[in-house]
Order: C-alpha cells, then sequence, then structure tokens
C-alpha cells in the first residue's frame, strides 16, 4: 500500500490592513490633559475614535497597521519608539478595561441566571399550590400571572447571555489587536517604520 504525501502548502499571511492618520504634529495624537508619562498617555478622544472605528470594519484576525502622517516636526521629535509604546500601552489598557467589563457582565448573567431560576421555580411551585384551589376560571388568573412573571424574570439572564456579550467581547479583542499593531510614523522629509 502506498500513500501519497503531498508537500505542505506555503503558510499564507494575511494582509495587513492600514488605518491611514494625518496629523499637523504627533502631540495631536494624544490627549494634551493627561499629565502622565508620555508612555501612559492617553489618546485624544477624536483620534481613538477615528481609529478605532477603522479597526472594527477588519476581520479580527486581519493584521492591522497604523500609519501616522505629521505634516510639522517640532524642534524636538518624539523619538518613534515612544509613540509606538504609548500607542501600544493605550490600546493593551483599554483591552484589559473591555475585559474586566466582559467578566464583570458574566458575572451578572450567572447571579441573574440564579435568581431568575429560584424566583420561576417559585412561581411554578405557587402554581402547583393554587391548582384546583377555587372555581377554574377565577384560581386560572393568578397562576397564569405567576407563570409569566417567572419567565419574564428571566429575561435579564436571557439577554445577557444570548445578545449582550458578543459587542463586549469584540470591543476586547479588537484593543487587544490594537494593542499589537504594527505603527508607522511618517514625518517631513523622512518615512520611518516602528
Amino acid at each position: 500500500m502506498h500513500t501519497m504525501v503531498e508537500p505542505s502548502a506555503p503558510i499564507k499571511t494575511l494582509p495587513a490592513h492600514r488605518i491611514e492618520i494625518e496629523l499637523r504634529d504627533i502631540n495631536q495624537l494624544f490627549n494634551t490633559i493627561d499629565a502622565s508619562p508620555f508612555h501612559e498617555k492617553d489618546l485624544d478622544a477624536d483620534a481613538e475614535e477615528f481609529i478605532v472605528s477603522w479597526a472594527r470594519e477588519f476581520p479580527l484576525q486581519d493584521p492591522l497597521v497604523l500609519a501616522i502622517h505629521v505634516s510639522h516636526d517640532g524642534p524636538t521629535p518624539t523619538p518613534d519608539a515612544l509613540v509606538e509604546t504609548a500607542v501600544h500601552n493605550y490600546f493593551s489598557y483599554r483591552a484589559g478595561l473591555s475585559r474586566l467589563e466582559f467578566r464583570r457582565l458574566m458575572r451578572e448573567g450567572r447571579l441573574s441566571l440564579l435568581i431568575g431560576l429560584v424566583f420561576l421555580s417559585l412561581c411554578l411551585v405557587i402554581v402547583e399550590l393554587l391548582h384546583g384551589k377555587g372555581p377554574e376560571t377565577i384560581s386560572q388568573v393568578p397562576r397564569e400571572g405567576l407563570i409569566i412573571a417567572g419567565w419574564v424574570a428571566m429575561w435579564r439572564p436571557l439577554q445577557i447571555y444570548l445578545y449582550d456579550w458578543w459587542p463586549l467581547r469584540r470591543r476586547w479583542k479588537v484593543f487587544e489587536k490594537m494593542g499589537q499593531m504594527k505603527i508607522e510614523i511618517h514625518r517631513p522629509g523622512r518615512s520611518s517604520e516602528s
């Protein structure tokens, strides 16, 4: 018996999606009110919204490149490596916050589910106790009301586990990817890739 082994196909690398941003100077990228050391600075809210909105447009598995075009360099330009570190730190920090928010939502979902199940069970037990008590039409109203109330108590946990966690997890993963994206800084008179 002969088996044919085909040579393995070369590993296909995904093309990087480019996010281009044009700035007058590099400080426009950062929050000017933030007094933190440069590598810990927050991004400017408008710059962050622009970058994140583009990053969300691309598939999670595809790599990103942030190309920053600076039209005027100041007398002492900020080193490219420091800008790259600051951007990576910021998005890694945001990924951490999103991960904590996701975990909080899952914890809330578990607690809501427990409360909902206990309440639903209690309602169903009361319905069984009311069964056969009094005229059928009169006792049917509270029984049906209790069944509905029990299922309404399950609304929030079902909403969390079916719908609410998707966008949080996606935001966490987008920020995580952005915390590692390649950054290119293009300044007047030269082009640099970090």
